[in-house]
């Protein structure tokens, strides 16, 4: 049978493809251009998006399990309900769906609240799935790698009380490693939910004295205030999403994104590997910078 990746071509989805493909899986991915599709040619391609109810509909033809992650857009919460049905309309009752850590407990940030609605549609259908959450993105830090490198400084307002930052490709492993589990079951499996985060529980403090030693000079925190954040991300996305940014960053402040206990030796044993750090990031974005 086949597994229907959507966001393949994102951070994530990318990642959760090939691992499909390492592991002789067949797989389809569900994407607005084929153009952006860069994958081997055993994977198919089906044009289309989560709102286009005919385009979701051919996709799921001949699936057996879906991998649903859809991008922070002001329709989120009607693209993933909208899929759900879809799949549940097309025979798919085996899911693995990416979430975010404590999605039921930020909920005055829009794209947590969605999650959190989305996890309860997946348990009040009585779905197969496996709920993956996952902390920050390490490779968020792309967006700043300029402001850290030039200017001494890590803006990003994550606070004291720690974020454990996770990176893209654990994710994606362990997806995969899911999306194989709930494919090939003999039977229904419970729902299962897992905290995908790092190794390290860190704060911006602690971020910064990384950066000024893997770069051998000072990096500085920017501090807790989000304001700067707010308008820094305004510039390059729409208002309403910088806002959004702006609210996660409170939360990062107020609450922080602190795993479970056992998590790390959780996704230690799914992976059979330790996971990659935020210092094994900043070591290899320094060195790409100085190549």
């Amino acid at each position: 049978m086949t597994i229907l990746v959507t966001g393949a071509t994102g951070r994530v989805g990318r990642h959760v493809v090939q691992q499909l493909v390492n592991r002789g899986v067949r797989a389809r991915v569900l994407t607005r251009d084929p153009s952006k599709a860069d994958f081997p040619a055993n994977v198919e391609v089906a044009q289309g998006d989560l709102l286009d109810i005919g385009s979701l509909r051919a996709a799921f033809d001949g699936v057996s399990t879906l991998f649903l992650l859809n991008a922070v857009t002001g329709d989120e919460f009607t693209q993933a309900i909208i899929t759900l049905n879809v799949a549940r309309e097309a025979g798919v009752n085996r899911v693995v769906y990416l979430s975010v850590i404590h999605a039921d407990r930020f909920v005055n940030v829009p794209h947590f609240a969605v999650k959190s609605g989305a996890e309860r549609m997946l348990e009040a259908m009585d779905f197969s799935a496996t709920i993956l959450r996952p902390s920050y993105f390490i490779d968020n830090e792309l967006m700043i790698k300029d402001v850290i490198f030039n200017y001494g400084l890590y803006p990003m307002p994550i606070g004291n009380k720690g974020v454990a930052m996770v990176d893209a490709r654990d994710i994606a492993e362990v997806a995969a490693i899911e999306l194989i589990r709930r494919d090939q079951a003999p039977g229904k499996l419970p729902i299962e939910t897992i905290n995908l985060v790092g190794p390290d529980t860190l704060t911006g403090s602690e971020v910064a004295a990384i950066w000024s030693e893997v770069l051998g000079r000072s990096v500085a925190y920017g501090g807790d205030d989000p304001s700067g954040f707010e308008q820094s991300m305004a510039t390059f996305m729409p208002k309403w999403m910088a806002y959004e940014m702006r609210l996660m960053a409170e939360r990062y402040v107020s609450d922080g994104m602190i795993p479970d206990h056992g998590d790390v030796e959780r996704l230690t044993t799914i992976l059979g590997r330790p996971l990659h750090s935020y210092r094994d990031f900043a070591n290899g974005m320094a060195a790409t910078a100085s190549e």
